[in-house]
């Protein structure tokens, strides 16, 4: 018999937000605007209970709408696989 894996997301949420400290956000993290067809990485920050899946942190993409409090974006995992994400602006850091 093999032993359990003690990976990101074996075991409980807490396990999880061991690996995502929260930190102090301030307000103007919270406060961001993005524009479609801007640039952005996908960076988990805050509370583990609404951060992007871990696979996708660091990846860059492009804003294609504003839903809500959040923003759809758009990015290429190969040539041929498109994904579409919706991300609170919390999580997102424009890219010059």
């Amino acid at each position: 018999m093999s032993e359990r894996s003690h990976g990101l997301f074996s075991g409980r949420a807490r396990h999880l937000a061991r690996h995502h400290k929260p930190g102090k956000l301030a307000i103007s993290s919270l406060m961001k605007k993005f524009e479609v067809g801007d640039k952005v990485a996908i960076v988990p920050k805050g509370l583990f209970k609404d951060i992007p899946h871990p696979m996708y942190r660091g990846r860059v993409g492009t804003v294609t709408a504003k839903q809500g409090g959040a923003y759809v974006v758009e990015f290429s995992l190969s040539p041929k696989t498109k994904r579409i994400l919706v991300i609170n602006q919390r999580h997102l850091e424009r890219i010059s």
